[in-house]
């Protein structure tokens, strides 16, 4: 009896599986909801009687009945990178030159795929089950999401077919048009906040603690790329997406193969005006070169992949009002004229304030209160006003005058050394101040997650905070003598602040506001010097000399940590407890500095992640494919067929004895 009902529960489970693929992958479905509502009750009655046979990857399980505590944060095995951007066929043909000239003539291909507005997601299978979902989060880690996850049922809970052991799968959790549409009116008569734009309300619902709610939300999926694999799916991008759709995974059906980059033009231009007609929102294209071992030789930048670029639609615009024009104090000092606009939809988005840029921006387009302007995105992500219809303007206008003194501290303002922005040249202004701790504690940088911008305002109008360090000196008695401030939320501000204190080293370089240095800057530098105070002791000369850093960053670096305040200020710091961790270069026994690598078959001292830390910890590189940069490959047992291609290419082979010797952990 008991091995009927088993049979019959993987009966059912089966034919779920095979709807779910059928609907949510293919849009090919073939029994009526109420059929499937009907297998399902019965999938569900019969686990309900036999608890001893529920599995995690049931149908069934899907939906957690508890709301959880929290999202850990994960660290990604293979880092998700970001990528650069074009606008325009210029930059796609200078695109195309970069590739030619890397790869040394033009034998190469391309896949042409459209951009999803969504969030990045990695998905983790170990022997074909879902293990895990995380969030891109800062490309290095992020939110573990599993239990939301699993209600999107594009996301298959257990893949099908011939799976690697290990099977990292990367893409875009996005919310379907109709499914954004629902959502806003529902919040709309519950007299709820409306969601900007789907992008906003998929990163919404994938941070609800309650996981019963989101599967309410209807996401979706669409796999684009993987991450750590146990074995190699292919040696073309092209076909990997070909082995996720064997396995049941949903990918995109508009993908498509060009063969130079005439065809990419074609493709990226014929999604121009009809990408309105999707069920989904897309913001661009991405070109990918096909060959996975082309993609090894061109390698990575600092903070993208070479062999892959975004192509961005066409900005689309709008026409608004003028209302007001305000001045905004940035972190550096910097005055920004901003003007409030009448609410009009863009993008995506509703738009109520444009960006000017600076006064001399302002004076040659000759915006003023009262005007009518065109609107559009830079990037389609900051709205910023591009012409003035001036034949609208109303009569008794007035220019605006750049402002003498600083409109926060009323402080001296004066134009920087290029001659385009205004800045405050008060040290003391509480404007600039304000900006800095803003940025200091965002999550791209030192990552405080309830030291929100109403607490730093706070802080700094009862004079508590006066720079970075002041932050760490913070107790629980000063916070709950502020205003809307309970015993608990002090508590959660400390815990916040105490936990950002081993931050990687790079989230505080980057949260200093040295000018020009962005997160990925900042990630270079750590990387390049090692600890903080190699990298305060490096010369302008030595700073030069490392690539993407010369120039203006690098003495904007230089004089940054040789001005007394600043560095009065990082002594403060480290003096408060912060102690940064250092990049994994830095701490290696460097057994493996700039070696290539590539691992196959199974290891017995390690589990695919072990033996990829082991060798990222000890300064080398792994890489999927082998090819004659591969400095040697590690094979277990089982090896398949990159030990052939070892062997044909000469390169150099080892064992796992072999390697622990390199690497010192042999007892």
């Amino acid at each position: 009896m008991a091995k009927d009902v088993k049979k019959q529960i993987e009966q059912l489970r089966s034919e779920i599986r095979r709807h779910d693929y059928l609907y949510y992958v293919l849009n090919q479905p073939e029994i009526s909801d109420q059929q499937y509502d009907r297998l399902f009750a019965e999938l569900k009655a019969i686990e309900q009687a036999n608890p001893e046979l529920i599995t995690p990857d049931s149908p069934t399980q899907r939906v957690s009945e508890q709301p959880i505590e929290g999202f850990e944060q994960v660290i990604h095995s293979v880092a998700m990178l970001s990528m650069d951007n074009t606008y325009n066929a210029d930059d796609l043909r200078d695109f195309d030159e970069r590739m030619a000239k890397g790869l040394g003539g033009r034998d190469y291909d391309y896949v042409v795929e459209l951009k999803i507005d969504g969030v990045a997601m990695s998905l983790r299978y170990e022997k074909g089950i879902l293990l895990l979902g995380v969030t891109r989060g800062d490309g290095e880690k992020g939110d573990n999401v599993t239990s939301n996850i699993k209600t999107i049922k594009a996301i298959p809970l257990r893949l099908t077919g011939d799976v690697p052991d290990v099977l990292e799968v990367r893409g875009e959790v996005y919310m379907p048009t109709k499914s954004f549409i629902k959502l806003n009116k529902e919040r709309e008569k519950g007299g709820e906040n409306l969601f900007a734009n789907p992008r906003n309300a998929t990163a919404g619902s994938l941070k609800l603690l309650d996981s019963r709610i989101t599967a309410q939300r209807k996401l979706a999926f669409f796999a684009y790329a993987t991450g750590e694999v146990s074995k190699s799916l292919a040696e073309e991008h092209y076909e990997v997406l070909q082995a996720f759709k064997k396995m049941g995974l949903a990918v995109n059906p508009h993908i498509k193969r060009a063969k130079n980059i005439d065809e990419v033009i074609e493709i990226c231009n014929s999604w121009a005006d009809k990408r309105g007609d999707l069920p989904y929102q897309t913001d661009g294209m991405v070109i990918k070169v096909n060959s996975l071992e082309q993609r090894e030789v061109l390698g990575f930048t600092g903070r993208a992949p070479r062999w892959c670029i975004s192509y961005k639609f066409a900005a689309e615009q709008a026409e608004t009002i003028v209302e007001s024009i305000d001045v905004q104090v940035g972190k550096g000092g910097t005055l920004t004229p901003v003007a409030n606009l009448s609410p009009v939809f863009l993008a995506g988005t509703t738009v109520k304030r444009a960006s000017l840029h600076n006064f001399d921006q302002m004076e040659r387009l000759d915006v003023r209160e009262g005007d009518t302007v065109i609107i559009e995105k830079a990037g389609e992500i900051i709205p910023q006003v591009i012409e003035v219809k001036k034949e609208h303007r109303p009569k008794g206008t007035l220019a605006f005058k750049p402002p003498e003194k600083c409109p926060n501290c009323g402080g001296d303002v004066k134009k920087d050394a290029e001659g385009v922005f205004l800045r405050c040249v008060n040290p003391n202004c509480l404007g600039q101040l304000k900006e800095r701790l803003k940025y200091f504690a965002g999550r791209g940088q030192m990552d405080i997650e309830n030291l929100g911008e109403a607490l730093i305002e706070q802080l700094v109008d009862e004079g508590l905070v006066k720079d970075f360090a002041d932050i760490y000196k913070l107790t629980k008695e000063d916070l709950v003598e502020l205003e809307r401030m309970a015993d608990k939320s002090a508590q959660n501000v400390i815990d916040s602040i105490e936990e950002s204190k081993t931050r990687p080293l790079w989230r505080l370089v980057a949260g200093l506001g040295i000018r020009h240095i962005g997160v990925q800057t900042a990630q270079m530098l750590c990387e390049h010097f090692g600890s903080l105070d190699a990298l305060k002791k490096a010369s302008q000369d030595e700073l030069d000399m490392i690539e993407q850093v010369g120039g203006k960053v690098a003495e904007s670096v230089y004089e940054f940590f040789h001005n007394n305040r600043n560095v009065s200020v990082i002594e403060e710091l480290l003096a408060a407890g912060v102690k940064p961790e250092l990049p994994k270069k830095a701490r290696a026994k460097g057994k493996l500095a700039g070696k290539v690598i590539v691992v196959t078959g199974t290891l017995e001292n390690f589990s695919r992640q072990q033996i990829e830390e082991a060798i990222r910890d000890a300064g080398g590189k792994v890489t999927s494919s082998v090819s004659k940069k591969t400095d040697f490959v590690l094979a277990g047992e089982e090896p398949g067929s990159k030990l052939d291609k070892a062997n044909k290419l000469g390169v150099k082979v080892i064992d796992e004895k072999e390697f622990l010797k390199i690497i010192d952990q042999l007892s």
